[in-house]
């Protein structure tokens, strides 16, 4: 009997809350034409990033239903060769907040456009570190790590291994050559030191000759702990583990990965985030599907806590010492007020298994070591943020 009443009351109030709040999110997402590479062995999901949107939907609307608040996701997906910002500013008609994935400069033309200022806009994809530095804007905030926290993450690693030397392989991916900067800023700014670097250029095809292009491609680099490698498409690096001259480990795009996000993340309570994700999807998530899941959550937690579904309210509630999203990744996730960049652990992976998760001990910071990933407030030349 007290079951049932229980479960007549939960049903009146589900029933009688009227959504006080209405929270339109939109999706847009450019897509581009993704350079061949020496193996399809790893498709890229036609809905990367789309599909972790989604799931913040659910988990956003499962929350809501019990607190007044309505949530929908408009998704707009637009073709290699249509015009991008003429789809922004049709999406900005109907809703200022928005999750975008796109390259660098197409997020900055759409966080420029006229109808974009008030607006919220949260960069799932771009990791270039300008982004967050002197090309950052007011209205743009960063779910998906930098490429310099990713690479703090892994200079932080081979500091604790000893691994201080190292060699570094770059692709000519623009992709490639953004991660190998920071890879190199990295290396000062822990005090290691690469001793030498080599392009990648080949065109042969790897699957059948890496036996014999890559024991001599190595054999001229200088004397390293590790082999660092630049490829952030996946179209060499995955030939260099096992058949360089000398026998190091490889690290960076392959090997030991710094990643936003793994199917080989489990703990922490990611083993229940990443069973919800395979069962709505059929396979595991990836880095961009977690930064459009994290946009997503964060607007749904700054909309419960803040009580307020403005961009505005919204920005001034994420950005202060108040919110806090659960990431699962061990500890509460929080945006930087000086350039909007999302803060959260960086896994090292390999395909298989967690390997460590940075920052790692040791690597101390006055306010939280999270900052000691990425760029920290003295080193940041954002100013958007300071007006």
């Amino acid at each position: 009997m007290r079951t049932m009443i229980l479960s007549a009351i939960l049903a009146f109030a589900a029933s009688s809350a009227s959504a006080e709040v209405s929270v339109r999110i939109a999706y847009l997402e450019h897509q581009v034409k993704h350079p061949p590479t020496l193996s399809n062995l790893d498709p890229l999901p036609e809905d990367l990033g789309q599909a972790g949107a989604e799931l913040g939907l659910v988990e956003n609307q499962a929350s809501g239903r019990f607190l007044g608040q309505a949530y929908t996701l408009s998704v707009r997906s637009v073709p290699p060769d249509e015009d991008f910002l003429a789809a922004g500013r049709e999406v900005l008609s109907e809703t200022r907040l928005l999750v975008v994935k796109a390259p660098a400069e197409e997020l900055l033309a759409l966080a420029d456009l006229p109808e974009a200022a008030g607006a919220l806009i949260f960069n799932s994809s771009a990791q270039d570190t300008r982004l967050r530095d002197a090309d950052c804007r007011a209205n743009l905030l960063h779910s998906i790590p930098s490429y310099a926290m990713r690479a703090d993450a892994l200079a932080q690693f081979m500091s604790k291994k000893r691994w201080s030397v190292w060699a570094l392989v770059v692709g000519t991916h623009p992709g490639d050559l953004a991660f190998a900067e920071a890879l190199r800023a990295a290396a000062r700014k822990f005090g290691l030191r690469i001793s030498d670097e080599k392009t990648w250029a080949f065109g042969a095809d790897m699957r059948r000759n890496a036996a014999q292009e890559v024991p001599p491609f190595t054999q001229s680099l200088k004397a390293h702990d590790v082999l660092v490698v630049a490829d952030e498409i996946g179209d060499f690096g995955r030939y260099l583990l096992y058949n360089t001259w000398l026998p190091r480990p490889v690290a960076g795009s392959e090997g030991v990965a710094p990643m936003a996000w793994s199917g080989a993340v489990e703990q922490w309570g990611a083993a229940q985030l990443q069973g919800r994700f395979y069962a709505r999807t059929g396979r595991k998530m990836r880095a961009e599907d977690y930064a459009a899941w994290a946009a997503v959550r964060s607007i749904g937690e700054a909309v419960t806590r803040s009580g307020a579904d403005e961009p505005d309210a919204l920005r001034d509630y994420i950005l202060s010492d108040a919110f806090e999203l659960a990431g699962f990744k061990g500890r509460p996730l929080s945006y930087r007020q000086w350039n909007g960049q999302l803060r959260q652990p960086i896994p090292l992976v390999q395909p298989r298994a967690l390997v460590a998760q940075a920052p790692l001990d040791g690597f101390l910071h006055q306010h939280t070591e999270l900052d000691t990933l990425g760029l920290d407030a003295p080193e940041c030349n954002c100013r958007a943020f300071l007006e």
